[in-house]
Order: structure tokens, then sequence, then C-alpha cells
């Protein structure tokens, strides 16, 4: 996740009812459960986008 919200993996497994050790592994999957998504957006009040860092690559391409 993009951001440090002050709050544990424990505290929003809690919160989420998302196993600990898959809020552990959000950073480094590639896909995710979309109620997972939902959930921990909503257990720490940020928008779904917030969870990821999304990198823009430009191409040859795009750029004409």
């Amino acid at each position: 996740m993009s951001k440090n919200v002050g709050m544990t993996q424990v505290k929003l497994s809690e919160l989420t009812g998302i196993p600990q050790g898959n809020i552990s592994r959000f950073d480094k999957l590639e896909s995710h459960k979309d109620t997972h998504t939902v959930l921990i957006s909503r257990a720490l009040d940020i928008s779904i986008e917030d969870l990821f860092e999304i990198e823009l690559v430009q191409t040859e391409e795009n750029h004409q």
C-alpha cells in the first residue's frame, strides 16, 4: 500500500476480516481480490486509487 496511515496489519485485519498474511503480501501481489481492495480502502478511509502507486510509461506510440 502506498500510504502509511499508522495502523498495524493486525488491526487492519480485524477491521476488514482479511487474514493478516494477505494484508502483508498486498504490496507484493500483482492482482488483488476486488473485495479486499474495497474493504481495505473503506477501513483506511482512502480511495482505492490511494492503495496503489501507478507508474505511467510513455511509449513512442503514445508520445507522437
